[in-house]
């Protein structure tokens, strides 16, 4: 069996898919909660890692939110970062054989001078949350060159599907719409941000299959991507044929971000060179999936 996998902020929405990924492939998996591990606290995190001794840590605890991130960003940026060297700093010193993972994100790039986006590409985050990203990120490849842990930074490009939050355009497109069906409502009206705003869309359970291979890379940086894009306009028309009752689609001017970028789309083929990883799941299973999931939780709320 494979040896112990130490996951962080799994009880998030990546990483609940994670853990399941980790289980099925046959590993023992560490999900602690945010009571019995915080990662705030040094010393917490350094005596947590030396008893679990894990043999691959996945690092995916993180305020993820990037709108969020704008109106608390002090918190997003010292919290993002204090994780990430609280993790590192502990496996530098109890653990240091550990192959770690240090889950980034395609945020990183901004607005990006040319598509598809690759690792080589500059880094110029664009919120409060890509630049604590970009200092996770440069930690990771700080501990790697200085104390040569075997650090993987991916960089991963929107991922969506069953479970996600609505503060996430797959999430709140599936949720009104659900909730819409759930009322007996004929037509729904579902308000988004920028319509024309196109992002690359990989399913999570692709992602974590990602992630599961890119552990055991060479240390490095890896896109995860689709290498697609698709609008938030796109999104609503595939959402119209998984629904029988009808959709009209509306701008919410809160919604929409002041500071935003127009397009990103980012190349895999680092990872996939690596690792053989591909996306496997269509964007239309990853909507209908989180549609699904937002009609059991509708049906499952107390009345």
């Amino acid at each position: 069996m494979p040896g112990a996998a130490l996951v962080t902020g799994a009880r998030g929405f990546a990483g609940r898919h994670l853990v399941d990924r980790l289980q099925g492939d046959g590993h023992e998996v560490l999900a602690p909660s945010s009571d019995e591990l915080d990662l705030l606290d040094a010393e917490r995190t350094l005596r947590f890692v030396a008893d679990a001794a894990p043999e691959r840590v996945f690092h995916l605890a993180a305020l993820a939110s990037v709108g969020k991130s704008w109106e608390a960003p002090r918190r997003a940026l010292f919290e993002n970062q204090e994780m990430a060297l609280n993790v590192l700093d502990a496996v530098r010193m109890s653990a240091p054989s550990a192959r770690v993972l240090l889950a980034g994100s395609g945020e990183v790039y901004g607005a990006p001078s040319e598509l598809p986006v690759s690792e080589v590409a500059h880094l110029r985050p664009q919120s409060p949350y890509a630049a604590s990203k970009v200092a996770a990120d440069l930690l990771g490849a700080l501990y790697a060159d200085v104390w040569q842990l075997n650090v993987v930074r991916t960089r991963a490009f929107n991922h969506a599907g069953p479970g996600q939050s609505d503060d996430y355009v797959i999430g709140t497109i599936t949720r009104q719409i659900a909730e819409a069906e759930a009322a007996g409502e004929r037509e729904v009206v579902v308000r988004t941000g920028n319509p024309d705003a196109a992002r690359d869309f990989t399913d999570v359970r692709d992602v974590v299959a990602a992630y599961a291979l890119a552990i055991d890379a060479p240390p490095g940086v890896y896109n995860v991507a689709s290498g697609r894009a698709a609008t938030v306009r796109e999104l609503v028309e595939i959402a119209r044929g998984q629904t029988a009752i009808g959709i009209r689609h509306e701008v919410d001017p809160a919604r929409v971000r002041g500071h935003d970028v127009n397009e990103v789309r980012g190349v895999a083929a680092k990872l996939q060179r690596a690792t053989g990883w591909q996306p496997q799941i269509p964007l239309e299973r990853t909507l209908a999936d989180a549609l699904e999931h937002w009609r059991r939780a509708l049906r499952a709320a107390p009345a």
